[in-house]
């Protein structure tokens, strides 16, 4: 079986799907993980970096490493159950989460709805966001993917799929809200609710010239801390993606904007672009990434990558990302409280070195 069909097949077995659905008294489970490490050189001692501060200048494995099982049970031939649980770090603990607990109803061949507790549509990852297997990088480009802290809801949603002659159409529509949900802020958790989510996609994936997928969530978002002046706000997040992969060449590219009403919470604009080529068992990879706010604040960032086939369910890779901001941005560089309370917030530039397994089962 070639990485390709793995790679295809790992997501749809843990993104469920019409095409997945089971019979009465089937079940499915799967297990999925990531062992690995990663270290912050070139800059200062101390410093953090991350959607929870947790690459640092020492080699730690919290940021990386996640373990987690997804299993499904076939109620009735049309209604099926799925819980995904998963056991990863935040900050200095480990902790355990229910990811997803829903029940799903396949209506017909193309018609599905699910209710309970659901992935955020909000990135082209987010259905398998802690399946590493399912995505080149070790990590995924922080630029993009640091900007919403919400990776599930509580809600429902509606997923229609459009065989065509030379494609499948699917569109999905979500509702429902996120309660005391922990939001990462100056080495803080904060807790914060999201009301009020709407979101709606729309995919293509073709038969031969890869996937295109668009999608919109807004939210009433409130954040208990002072600092920010964020209750009652709307927040919206908009994000296009593309990806192509053959079984040779290998295409994944994405851009998005979020927008947080409030004087303290400037619009930003995100980006990357990655391309890399197999060659046998290997895989060398490339991608570069982009953050922007207001008044010419930025991240950038090159990062080379290099995976190497185990088996075709194990995957080895090592990556190497050249990072920094300007215009005193902080990216996702986590500043200190003086730095924060004075508004000297500097520069950053750091290097980034992770190495790391990813398997399923």
């Amino acid at each position: 079986m070639t990485a390709l069909r793995v790679i295809g097949l790992a997501a749809a077995c843990l993104a469920i799907t019409p095409a997945f659905a089971l019979d009465q008294g089937d079940y499915r489970w799967n297990a999925f993980g990531t062992v690995g490490v990663t270290y912050l050189g070139g800059e200062e001692d101390g410093r953090n970096y991350g959607i929870n501060g947790q690459t640092t200048d020492t080699w730690r494995g919290d940021q990386l490493s996640k373990f987690g099982t997804q299993l499904s049970y076939g109620l009735t031939d049309s209604l099926n159950a799925t819980a995904q649980l998963t056991a990863k770090a935040e900050q200095d603990s480990w902790e355990a989460n229910l990811e997803w607990a829903y029940l799903a109803w396949q209506a017909n061949d193309q018609l599905l709805l699910r209710a309970g507790r659901l992935r955020t549509p909000a990135y082209m990852y987010s259905e398998t966001l802690d399946v590493g297997f399912s995505y080149p990088w070790l990590r995924l480009p922080d630029e993009v993917y640091g900007q919403i802290q919400l990776s599930n809801y509580e809600g429902v949603d509606v997923v229609y799929s459009l065989p065509l002659s030379f494609a499948t159409l699917s569109v999905q529509a979500v509702a429902g809200q996120a309660k005391d949900r922990d939001y990462y802020l100056f080495d803080e958790f904060y807790d914060t609710d999201w009301d009020n989510l709407l979101g709606a996609s729309l995919s293509l994936a073709s038969n031969n010239y890869g996937t295109l997928r668009v999608a919109y969530n807004q939210a009433k978002l409130t954040i208990d801390q002072p600092l920010l002046g964020i209750a009652d706000s709307k927040g919206s997040f908009l994000s296009v993606g593309y990806q192509y992969d053959d079984g040779s060449w290998i295409s994944a590219n994405e851009w998005t904007q979020r927008t947080i009403d409030g004087p303290l919470s400037p619009d930003q604009n995100a980006f990357y672009l990655m391309g890399g080529h197999r060659f046998g068992d290997f895989l060398p990879h490339v991608t570069y990434a982009q953050l922007d706010e207001e008044k010419g604040a930025r991240q950038s960032s090159w990062t080379l990558g290099l995976n190497y086939s185990l088996a075709p369910n194990v995957t080895l890779k090592g990556e190497y990302k050249q990072v920094e901001t300007e215009n005193n941005f902080e990216g996702m560089f986590v500043p200190s409280g003086r730095e924060v309370f004075t508004q000297s917030i500097p520069n950053f530039d750091g290097e980034i070195i992770s190495l790391g397994i990813d398997f399923v089962f």
